[in-house]
């Protein structure tokens, strides 16, 4: 199969996936007070990668990207999962969130809730999924 001039596709994928994951980041973040958080966080981020693999190729993007997403799933669970059993450490009720403020050197005082870290693992979990199921249907229509 030969390859078109895709030029235009590859130039705007950069700028586009770019701005994906600037978005993603920020979903990330405002979701434990805002709409958003790890889920749809993590859906843009596969979104950006998806469309860097539609416009690079998959050799290209694995040789660039070097993540088995199937470890990014597992990495997720566990850091989901640990966030809820973290809480039994200080008696409280499974997944019970708790917050506090604090001082950091850059960004002054910040907010911290334990929601980000269970957001953060729902966000690898949703990224690895999502990219296994692509690819795994992306290899199988190459290998027909």
């Amino acid at each position: 199969m030969t390859r078109t001039n895709d030029l235009i596709l590859r130039t705007t994928t950069t700028l586009i996936a770019f701005i994906l994951l600037g978005f993603s980041v920020y979903l990330f973040f405002a979701g434990h007070n805002k709409p958003g958080g790890g889920f749809i966080g993590g859906l843009m981020a596969a979104a950006a990668l998806i469309l860097m693999y539609m416009a690079y190729g998959l050799t290209a993007m694995q040789k660039i990207i070097r993540i088995n997403f199937m470890y990014m799933i597992f990495t997720g669970l566990i850091i989901a999962v640990g966030t809820g059993v973290g809480a039994f450490l200080f008696d409280a009720p499974f997944l019970t969130q708790n917050f506090g403020y604090f001082q950091l050197p850059i960004l002054g005082r910040t907010e911290l809730a334990t929601a980000l870290l269970f957001d953060l693992g729902v966000y690898l979990t949703v990224i690895g999924v999502t990219m296994t199921i692509i690819l795994t249907v992306a290899n199988d229509r190459e290998e027909e």
